[in-house]
């Protein structure tokens, strides 16, 4: 890390020195070069080019426009509005930087930044071209396009270790899948599946260009290596000192303003084929072929997607690709077991005797609040005990333990894929990648202090231990207050609960038009879909707040590195919206209905408003009521602030320049009018994904459908996450990353929480394990087993027994006793109220399912994956291969520099280093 970052420091010193020179030499020099010559010699830095950004900073439009030679004023109505290149027209514009001249305060200071980081950006050896504010749309803002020379290009690439063609791929394609006649409308052309040939490559060294496939120096790094290598130099490049520390990195010039932005250029208008025969159109053939909805049913072209785009963005769709796939799977099992319940919803027995008038009607239930609810009869809440069977039958059982299996299969799977993509996008040997190692810049401004590092020996910033402690300790304060502040939420929405209940039931039973749906919209399904939706405009709020303060006391720790810094803001993300999302349905799921006590000792929130109950069918309706409506609206508006928003914001900025002739809109206008996709985009869409994979396995015994809703949300995020990134945001610079990150870990984490929730699920929430205790140990009826089940379940309460004031104020049919949802023994039993036996069979019943279905699931899901390798057996030998290939390669090439040097008399190259190489080349091949 360090190793490398004095490279980089050395480079710009050195290619200081030289670009110096270069200037000296060009002021003899009279431009008169033809616009399609060549452009990497001397003349490639020329003053009208260079020297333009820091002259012209304080000059009007005409003065600066005198300041480029006459060769250079092309008149933008002749430019091509896709134009990528400089005005010579074959220097390719890698960067461009925006900055508006505004008069204020700080514009002398900006002007200063400006001319000193564009001085320090033609040192580093770039070349700058400036196009003028009244060239602009607008007629307001600058724009500075950077190229990087080749000499630039091969001197980073190997700072970055930028892997490079060798040879072609030489072995055989795998065999053709018998499935393929049968996905082949599910393909993609070849073309644009695989754009480019199969090579073996190696990281670059300049000192062994003649071993590298270099056809075109002009197309031999891609755009997106082009702007990486740009960005690295813009991020790192000083721009002067203030207030006694030394400035630095583009990102600080854009957070104080003196530029506005700063951008990569897409290759061409999404819609339509660009002009230039040299462009290669990626952008065009993304849409057409990935972004678009209709080809929601094709594969993703992810050799072009990381082409254009870079690994990181690759690596996300890919994984999102390889999770919507296994969600069909799980969405067809789930619809199965959900039709499985519809089709046995009329041979539900328990439902039955609630919707039989002769037992649900003569059943007496005890009210469900204090003074102003009444007495009401089991059959009310037939149609909810009917819906609840949809859910609540053997097949959960069932699906709760596939689930469980499922996830292992996801998670080995991708690990396999996620090996062949490492090798196919030449990611073997990347070791989270200089990029992700090295200082930040923030980190390297704000520690003044410095010390030794122990591997270097060189003096590097750091933070001092008392410094961190206290960084961490607000931190930790800060997200712990968060934390505190979603559980008081979700109290409060308790309470909203408990004190609208008895609104609810006092206004269906008075209001004459609401009696038609009584029997469908029950007080308690009422009170349970507007809760649920009260509580999903909090957590949208909450969410609002927290992502800003989560990124603010992330900054405020200075992590050390990249990586660093996305994980430890991961962490806080996950953390809350964990929390933020989960709770809610943790608490229908495991605390509704478990502590109300019974009539006459119920038990209290407050003091004041009485526990919940669950519904005589159960509780797992409203968990499934809960789930869904968080989960989809979720979903919905993700989508809403993904796709729409965007639009609307780019709509708003391009109203003006639709009335403008179109080849007066430049490219670099047109990408400047577009959204910023920032550091932290993927950060989102992998939080929004990981967040809907812990709805559809931790909650899943509730809810067989939620792999299906999940997977046509992927299906359309697919579509829109493309849409968006190719149409409406600005070409993201290029980065690596060789997995999905510290994402994998918490994946792995619900997997394995999801076993334990889903087997208390089915165990506490869900009326499964009581009715099998009563199936084999309690039934009444050998011929119809179940038949006597919902009298067995309810208990009898004497109403003489209430306490006074927590009777209801009417009894107008004068009931004696009433029913009640537990087991417990009868008022004129020596042991009334307390617990029958039947309540322990029926908990060491639960206990000991739990303790059975965790084990048997998670044996299963070791040994499957213990048989499942993460690296497929091919992609070992094809990385084998590749790096005998190097190697040797490599050995042959050191061979034959030394043999030269022997002929020429080299008397530093002796016949012992020459026998020395020829036995490691055969050592290499032996091995």
């Amino acid at each position: 890390m360090n190793r490398l970052g004095k490279k980089a420091n050395e480079t710009l010193i050195e290619m200081a020195l030289s670009a110096d020179d270069d200037i000296a030499v060009l002021t003899k020099f009279t431009p008169s070069q033809s616009e399609g010559e060549e452009c990497n010699g001397p003349e490639t830095i020329s003053t009208a080019g260079s020297e333009i950004p820091s002259s012209s900073e304080g000059l009007s439009s005409t003065e600066t426009t005198l300041l480029i030679p006459e060769h250079q004023v092309i008149d933008k109505r002749h430019q091509s509005k896709d134009s990528i290149f400089f005005r010579d027209g074959v220097r390719r514009i890698d960067f461009v930087l925006s900055y508006v001249d505004d008069l204020n305060k700080e514009w002398e200071k900006k002007l200063e930044r400006r001319k000193e980081f564009e001085s320090n950006l033609q040192k580093a050896g770039l070349e700058l071209e400036t196009e003028d504010k009244k060239e602009s749309e607008d007629g307001k803002i600058f724009f500075v396009k950077i190229h990087a020379p080749w000499e630039v290009l091969i001197t980073y690439a190997e700072v970055l270790n930028i892997k490079v063609p060798i040879r072609e791929n030489d072995i055989p394609p795998m065999v053709e899948n018998p499935l393929d006649c049968v996905l082949f409308p599910l393909r993609l052309p070849e073309k644009v599946m695989h754009p480019e040939p199969d090579y073996f490559t190696a990281p670059f060294s300049k000192d062994k260009q003649e071993l590298y496939l270099i056809n075109d120096e002009s197309t031999f790094f891609s755009p997106s290596m082009r702007n990486r290598i740009v960005n690295y130099i813009l991020t790192r490049c000083p721009y002067g000192t203030e207030e006694g520390k030394k400035k630095f990195g583009i990102k600080r010039l854009l957070n104080n303003g003196t530029y506005t932005a700063a951008y990569p250029l897409h290759d061409c208008q999404y819609w339509k084929k660009a002009s230039d025969p040299n462009c290669d159109s990626e952008r065009y053939t993304l849409y057409m072929e990935w972004a678009r909805f209709l080809r929601f049913y094709k594969e993703q072209p992810l050799v072009l997607i990381r082409k254009y785009y870079g690994e990181k963005i690759g690596i996300y769709f890919a994984w999102l690709g390889f999770y919507t796939e296994m969600l069909f799977l799980a969405a067809v099992v789930g619809l199965i077991c959900f039709l499985y319940g519809l089709f046995t919803m009329d041979e539900n027995m328990s439902s039955k005797e609630i919707c039989d008038p002769a037992i649900g009607g003569e059943i007496i239930m005890c009210p469900l609040c204090d003074r102003d609810c009444e007495y009401w009869r089991l059959n009310t809440t037939c149609e909810s005990s009917q819906y609840s069977h949809l859910f609540d039958n053997v097949a959960t059982l069932f699906f709760a333990i596939f689930m469980g299996i499922w996830v292992t299969l996801f998670l080995e799977f991708w690990k396999r894929r996620q090996a062949r993509l490492k090798y196919e996008w030449d990611l073997v040997d990347f070791e989270e990648e200089q990029q992700q190692l090295q200082l930040r810049p923030e980190y390297e401004a704000k520690c003044t202090q410095k010390k030794k590092n122990p591997v270097t020996q060189e003096m590097e910033p750091y933070l001092p231990l008392t410094s961190q402690a206290v960084r961490f300790c607000i931190s930790g304060a800060t997200v712990l207050f968060w934390v505190s502040l979603i559980i008081a939420s979700m109290i409060a929405v308790i309470v909203y609960r408990l004190a609208v209940y008895a609104a609810f039931a006092s206004l269906m039973e008075n209001t004459q038009t609401l009696q038609p749906i009584s029997g469908v919209l029950t007080p308690q399904l009422a009170t349970s879909v507007t809760a649920s939706c009260l509580n999903f405009v909090i957590i949208m709020i909450l969410n609002f707040f927290y992502e800003r303060i989560a990124i603010w006391i992330t900054d405020m720790e200075i992590p050390r590195t990249h990586m660093e810094y996305e994980n430890r803001l991961t962490m806080k993300m996950f953390l809350f919206q964990f929390v933020n999302y989960y709770s809610s349905c943790f608490y229908v799921a495991f605390f509704k209905g478990k502590f109300v006590g019974y009539p006459g000792a119920y038990t209290y929130m407050f003091n004041r408003w009485r526990n919940e109950e669950c519904d005589p069918a159960g509780c797992l309706i409203e968990l499934t009521t809960q789930l869904t409506i968080v989960m989809a609206g979720k979903q919905i508006w993700g989508n809403i602030q993904e796709a729409i928003v965007p639009w609307i914001c780019n709509w708003w900025g391009r109203r003006k320049a639709r009335n403008n002739p179109e080849n007066l809109y430049s490219r670099w206008e047109q990408d400047h009018d577009l959204q910023t996709f920032g550091a932290l985009g993927l950060f989102y869409e992998y939080l929004e994904m990981v967040i809907q994979f812990g709805f559809i396995t931790l909650f899943v015994a509730s809810f067989p459908l939620a792999p299906l809703l999940a997977l046509m949300n992927n299906i359309l995020e697919i579509r829109v996450d493309s849409w968006k990134l190719t149409t409406q945001y600005r070409r993201p610079v290029a980065a690596k990353a060789h997995s999905i990150g510290v994402w994998q870990e918490i994946l792995n984490g619900m997997a394995i929480l999801s076993v334990v929730t889903n087997a208390f699920i089915v165990a506490f929430t869900s009326d499964m394990i009581p009715r099998l205790v009563y199936y084999y140990a309690y039934f009444e009826n050998e011929h119809s087993p179940m038949s006597g089940y919902i009298n067995n379940s309810l208990s009898v309460f004497l109403i003489s027994d209430f306490p006074k004031g927590n009777e209801p104020k009417e009894n107008p049919e004068n009931f004696v006793i009433c029913r009640y949802r537990d087991y417990r023994y009868p008022p004129d039993h020596e042991k009334k109220y307390t617990h029958t036996m039947q309540f322990w069979h029926i908990l060491a019943a639960k206990l000991a399912f739990i303790i059975i279905m965790e084990h048997v699931v998670f044996i299963v899901k070791f040994f499957v994956a213990w048989m499942i390798p993460d690296v497929p057996a091919d992609v070992k030998a094809k990385i084998k291969r590749e790096k005998y290939l190097t190697q040797k390669i490599l050995h042959e090439y050191e061979l034959e520099k030394l043999k030269e040097r022997l002929c020429q008399g080299d008397t530093r190259a002796t016949e012992k280093e020459f026998i020395a190489t020829e036995g490691r080349m055969e050592l290499s091949r032996a091995m």
